[in-house]
């Protein structure tokens, strides 16, 4: 997992980008591994997390959601991210 940074989901194939779309790709059994910001509100990244937990996805914790957004792509924050397909 130590090798897992954030330009796995820069040079991913398929992502999803925001929690709502992290969230149900977990529950779908489509992300492969799962980036969350460290300063994201809990209340957004807690059911990712457990959701992860549950189904032994691989967390990647990066620093901020800014780092996140960029890594994704977009010009704004971004709380959490998921490769579906590397």
């Amino acid at each position: 997992m130590a090798l897992l940074s954030l330009e796995a989901i820069a040079g991913a194939r398929k992502k999803t980008v925001g929690s709502r779309q992290t969230l149900k790709a977990i529950q779908k059994g489509q992300a492969r591994v799962v980036f969350v910001a460290r300063d994201a509100d809990p209340r957004v990244t807690e059911p990712i997390i457990q959701a992860c937990r549950a189904r032994g996805t691989p967390i990647v914790e990066v620093d901020s959601m800014r780092e996140l957004g960029r890594a994704c792509g977009i010009v704004v924050n971004c709380a959490s991210a998921a490769v579906t397909e590397e």
